[in-house]
């Protein structure tokens, strides 16, 4: 089973995915100008804007996505694509990102644009309900839902649970056999008291010292390279060397730098795969550009900040790279040269941290999946008991699953989010560029831009905001 997973993987990502990816994006980044890039001063100034009320802000919702796309891959999948694909993985890494921020900002304003009210004066959305309403194709939403709850519910959750219970192995007390089980029933019953509607408080605490602990990650990396200073022009000799080695990528290695670096690259930031503009669609603006803009600062803080940091990281310490070191070990090993054994401890806080906050941010998405396929509203109190008893098991099962069968399980699934959201985006690239324009001249004429659908030909017969 773990083969055939491994050559549908393969076939998708290498040449599949990352020609569409790549396509869709430079194709957003040229119709709208750069915009990720130009505009990335008026981004930072948006995410500072005040929201009216209680209304959910630019920065709330930007808190929400984030949450989600901070994560263990922001550690372990970074390690993995050096261990694994060399360490060119991280120019592609960042590359992919440049361009993702692109695809980000599309689907976010597209989630805004179509973005509706619910009765408690809420807003929700994201692609199901732009792909319904904009392009009518209910079949291809209730398609792209099914394929959200499989990422996020089961296959990110099953690797999320797979690489907190890895950062374990480093300690003595470690034991193949039984430790994985015990962890992995800790978390589960953690995972489901909170679902249950118990754990508010755990959920507010780790909401409050995970944006801690990911600036004293960056510290902590920032110190470790300081330190190894005298190994800096050499690490970047070697990224760009082995980002270049064309005889392996062009090769049909599957295991290339460039493979790996796009795959954890995609995973960690998520960008075009169709999961932020969930939480985007949640915020009140005056215009739909403000929350698109803010979006890809959520790419750039996931990949260009916290990925970077462990990557440059583990390769200024001078750690050997190998296979069977890929995932934890590496990172514990890096952080060993400076801190001992005090290194692999924050490590491993910092899993448990990030772990946490993903298991439960990833199933936001998916109440907003279930909601769409249940008529636009939530299913009832028993169907919801019996489908978190089930994201339990899954959390539980990731802890003692093979590592490549939950890395391979989790690139399947975003990879079919993904094929389904980045044409539907492109089908609608239009609005998308009619609303920046209509951004941007009312910002020319020194006005704070509102967005009024019919100024962009758009009628409120389409619409359930915006009128």
């Amino acid at each position: 089973m773990i083969n055939l997973l491994n050559a549908i993987d393969d076939v998708m990502y290498h040449p599949v995915l990352i020609i569409v990816m790549s396509v869709f994006g430079l194709y957003f980044t040229f119709r709208m100008r750069g915009v990720q890039i130009r505009l990335l001063p008026e981004a930072i100034r948006c995410v500072m804007e005040p929201t009216e009320g209680e209304n959910v802000s630019s920065f709330q919702a930007l808190m929400v996505s984030t949450a989600s796309r901070v994560g263990t891959g922001n550690i372990i999948g970074v390690s993995t694509a050096i261990c694994l694909g060399g360490p060119g993985a991280c120019f592609w890494m960042w590359l992919m990102c440049i361009i993702g921020g692109a695809s980000a900002f599309t689907e976010s304003t597209l989630a805004q644009i179509y973005k509706r009210r619910g009765k408690d004066g809420n807003f929700f959305g994201g692609p199901a309900y732009y792909i319904e309403q904009a392009l009518h194709a209910p079949q291809v939403a209730i398609l792209f839902c099914i394929f959200l709850i499989a990422t996020y519910a089961f296959g990110f959750n099953l690797l999320c649970s797979y690489n907190l219970q890895s950062t374990f192995a480093a300690y003595p007390f470690y034991h193949k056999e039984s430790t994985p089980i015990i962890i992995g029933v800790i978390l589960a019953v953690i995972v489901g008291y909170c679902l249950m509607g118990g754990g508010k408080r755990i959920i507010s605490l780790t909401s409050t010292i995970v944006p801690f602990m990911g600036v004293s990650y960056v510290l902590v990396a920032l110190i470790i390279i300081f330190l190894h200073f005298r190994n800096i022009p050499e690490m970047f000799v070697e990224i760009f060397t082995n980002a270049f080695d064309f005889k392996a990528i062009f090769g049909g290695v599957s295991g290339s730098c460039m493979i790996y670096g796009i795959k954890r690259g995609l995973y960690s930031n998520e960008a075009g795969v169709g999961s932020a503009p969930n939480a985007a669609a949640a915020a009140h603006v005056s215009h739909p550009v403000k929350q698109g803009l803010v979006q890809t600062l959520s790419v750039y803080i996931d990949t260009l900040l916290l990925c970077t940091a462990t990557a440059l990281m583990c390769l200024v310490s001078g750690t050997p790279i190998s296979a069977e070191v890929s995932g934890a070990p590496y990172v514990q090993n890096a952080i060993s040269t400076v801190f001992g054994e005090i290194g692999p401890i924050f490590i491993t806080i910092a899993m448990i941290l990030f772990a946490f906050t993903t298991l439960i941010g990833n199933l936001y998405y998916v109440d907003n999946a279930l909601a769409f396929l249940n008529g636009k509203k939530m299913p009832g109190k028993r169907f919801m008991q019996i489908f978190h008893i089930l994201c339990m098991l899954v959390v539980f099962l990731g802890a003692i699953a093979p590592m490549d069968a939950c890395w391979v399980l989790a690139d399947i699934t975003m990879g079919l989010m993904t094929f389904i959201n980045l044409p539907c985006c492109f089908l609608m690239s239009g609005t998308v560029s009619k609303a920046l324009k209509d951004y941007e001249c009312k910002k020319r004429e020194g006005r704070n831009p509102v967005f009024k659908a019919r100024e962009i030909g758009i009628e409120d017969s389409q619409l359930d905001c915006w009128k």
